[in-house]
């Protein structure tokens, strides 16, 4: 995510700047390919009778003493192979960039607006009026904001997960933050760095978090069903529990959960993932910010080892909503519970451990609508993009790959320690507690021959133990709390900012998002193999945009097609870049039907397996075109060759070698969608048969005309998306069909 609202007062975004101060290096017939449960979940089996009878079939010698048997009757002639599935093929005319307040789609496609902000979804709950005024206690039934990542769990009559399930389901999605100048009659109300109207504050708590809702397809038209008794909103102040190494330890205690066991809410919920069992992962991304710590008052009453992690993780400000300011505060401290400051004698009288309680992958099970969310803190805590899960294999581990979104961060994946077994399918949160609260935690290096090395994340190994001089580890949940600091210590290697992550079902190749960096975060001097590009990219014909503005997807396959490998193989996939961009910076050849700038959402089909959905989160290209959704048909890695980049600051010229992949020409990636004004595209989903994509548009009029001075003059928003005329504007949850019916994109 890259909109320039979210920050705190300071106007300072951590995910943009970063945080790392380390020298690490900075690197078919499409219906038949259809995944019935069996095959989503590795469960086909082949017959062994082949193997069995070429093991044991030797002839027998002269001599024997056992009678002579007629020859057997030859083997019928085995059946023919089954013909190659037809190679998937892009089946629309490119859309056009656009600066225009609408959304934009290929002709034979209807996209229509199913969840907006504020929609209601429980009984009773009024239409959301959409200028500040609805009551703040009723947004615990309502859409939250800043739609994000999201999954679709088809159901089936029995109201039981049904992956194939196209007409009803569970649309789950991430709501990441807020936009508030909308969500008040005149935007936040501040007195003096105070904030005094405690029902904002509360608004803003229930539109955080994460939606459950049902949807439902009745003819040709999607909607969702406001009565649902599955319909959710997990917010700020739900209640959720600890699980994994770093569960009822003292780095988790606060006056709320006195043993570490517990904590309330979840934050800044950016991309996710899921479980072959059947429940969705909620990642918290730049949660750091919503955190009051004044150093000045503070630091005198921290430990080396406590100032150290703040650094690296950005726990520095007065809060980017200022939510610890409201007072008097409640008894539960609802408020206060943001300040992260030592205040009370012991860490079981304050919150001066309430930002350890945030930074980690959050299952939650959409089926059981009681439930209890639970943290899973194996998974390491950083600035969780998603959780995307690897091939599973009956019999062998679950795997799941992890970006860290900020400039210079790393990528990780966690291995399970248990196999999987098919017998767990629906078995929801205690299915997590077996395969994600015991496993290994890795880090991604990119070596410069085009190879990459996974370093466990482990107490004893790579320089992570109580010697170390930087951050001396104490334990196995220090590990875990500060996996920034592990890395840092493993010698993984900086990325221009990792954000989703997806594997091609095809290939089991990993893509990464690399949104974009700038020369702050990696001069020059400082580009690798795997983040090669340096450049200037002026914006509007003055605007100087040095770095890596416009971003890359890097690419990896993991040795032996082994998702467990300790090792594997790299390549960027694809450049983004303005298609009048010179060679060294159009390196993918991008032309005006695909050009793009800034990757961040991305998603494989499960319906149509190889195809890739790519989602723009853009400031950078923004002067041409509103942000977009782009469908791709990658190859595999190693597809292409190296390649020498010739990269420029204007002063200095220097050379960089990279792999990179196939260009992939306008049959291969073509833009399908571009959205309103000042909207970021992400989260994204489809129905079991894939004849529905589900699509977020968020933010859309974050960055209002210069002439808006924060005032709700509704003449002066950036966007009327979607409802038009002189309205607020309103991130909301696509659902695009085509007109005869058929796959999307194809």
């Amino acid at each position: 995510m890259t909109a320039n609202t979210r920050s705190d007062e300071s106007g300072i975004d951590l995910d943009d700047i970063g945080t790392n101060p380390t020298a690490n290096p900075s690197f078919t017939d499409l219906i038949a390919s259809r995944l019935s449960r069996r095959h989503l979940f590795g469960l086909g089996v082949g017959t062994a009778g082949t193997a069995l009878l070429q093991a044991c079939g030797g002839g027998g010698g002269g001599g024997a003493s056992f009678p002579i048997l007629p020859p057997a009757p030859a083997p019928a002639p085995p059946a023919p192979p089954p013909a190659p599935a037809a190679p998937l093929k892009l089946n629309f005319n490119a859309v056009a960039k656009s600066l225009d307040d609408v959304v934009s789609v290929p002709a034979g496609y209807t996209a229509s607006v199913l969840y907006r902000l504020g929609d209601p979804i429980a009984s009773g709950v009024a239409a959301y009026k959409n200028d500040g005024t609805d009551d703040a206690a009723t947004y615990d039934r309502r859409a939250g904001d800043h739609h994000d990542g999201m999954t679709f769990f088809g159901m089936n009559g029995s109201n039981k997960w049904d992956p194939a399930g196209a007409s009803r389901g569970l649309l789950v999605m991430n709501h990441e933050a807020i936009t508030p100048l909308f969500l008040h009659p005149n935007g936040q109300t501040v007195v003096g760095g105070i904030r005094t109207v405690a029902d904002e504050v509360q608004r803003e708590f229930f539109l955080h978090g994460v939606s459950v809702i049902e949807v439902n397809k009745t003819g040709n038209a999607w909607s969702y069903k406001q009565d649902s008794s599955f319909n959710r909103r997990i917010h700020t102040l739900t209640e959720m529990s600890f699980s994994g190494p770093a569960a009822k330890t003292d780095y988790l205690k606060t006056k709320y959960s006195t043993d570490g066991s517990k904590t309330r809410g979840t934050v800044n919920n950016c991309a996710n993932g899921t479980t072959p069992w059947g429940t969705y992962l909620t990642c918290e991304e730049n949660w750091a910010g919503y955190f009051r710590r004044i150093a000045a008052n503070d630091d005198k009453n921290r430990s080396t080892r406590e100032k150290a992690s703040f650094s690296r993780y950005g726990v520095a400000s007065t809060g980017r909503e200022l939510w610890a300011t409201v007072t008097p505060d409640t008894a539960d401290g609802q408020y206060g519970r943001w300040n992260t400051e030592v205040i009370g004698a012991a860490a079981t009288d304050d919150y001066r451990n309430g930002h350890n309680t945030y930074g980690w992958v959050v299952e939650i099970d959409p089926f059981t609508p009681s439930s209890t969310p639970k943290k899973r803190t194996a998974l390491g805590r950083f600035g969780h993009e998603g959780a995307c899960l690897g091939p599973v294999v009956a019999g062998k581990p679950l795997v799941w790959y992890m970006g860290d979104d900020s400039r210079n961060e790393y990528i990780y994946k966690f291995v399970s320690t248990k196999n999987w077994d098919a017998a767990d399918i629906g078995g929801g949160l205690a299915a997590g507690d077996k395969y994600m609260d015991d496993g290994r935690l890795y880090v991604a290096r990119f070596d410069a021959d085009g190879t990459g090395k996974w370093l466990e994340l482990k107490l004893g190994v790579n320089g992570i133990d109580a010697s170390n001089t930087k951050y001396a580890f104490a334990d196995a949940a220090d590990v875990v709390i500060n996996a920034r600091l592990a890395a840092d210590s493993a010698g993984a290697t900086k990325m221009d900012r990792p954000e989703w992550t997806a594997v091609n079902p095809k290939t089991g190749d990993v893509y990464v998002t690399l949104t974009n960096t700038n020369d702050s975060s990696r001069p020059l001097a400082s580009t690798d193999g795997a983040n090669p590009r340096f450049y200037n990219d002026i914006k509007g014909g003055a605007m100087n945009q040095r770095g890596n503005p416009n971003g890359h997807i890097v690419r990896f396959a993991d040795d032996n097609a082994d998702p467990t490998a300790l090792s594997f193989k790299w390549d960027v996939y694809l450049f983004g870049a303005r298609s009048t961009a010179p060679a060294d910076v159009n390196v993918s050849q991008l032309t005006a039907d695909n050009d793009f700038s800034s990757p961040d959402g991305m998603w494989f089909s499960h319906a149509a397996p190889g195809l890739l959905w790519l989602q723009t989160d853009d400031g950078a290209y923004t002067d041409v075109t509103n942000c977009m959704l782009l469908a791709s048909l990658p190859g595999k890695q190693g597809d292409g060759g190296a390649k020498v980049i010739t990269n420029t600051n204007g002063v200095t010229t220097a050379t960089q070698n990279t792999f990179v992949g196939k260009a992939p020409g306008v049959d291969g990636l073509r833009r399908f969608l571009v959205g309103p004004k000042d909207c970021e595209l992400t989260g994204i989903a489809e129905s079991g048969d894939g004849r529905a994509l589900f699509v977020n548009i968020q933010h859309p009029g974050e960055t209002p005309p210069s002439n808006n001075t924060g005032t709700t003059d509704p003449t002066k928003y950036g966007s009327h998306w979607p409802d038009g005329g002189t309205s607020r504007p309103r991130s909301a949850t696509l659902v695009i069909t085509k007109n005869d019916g058929g796959l999307i994109g194809l």
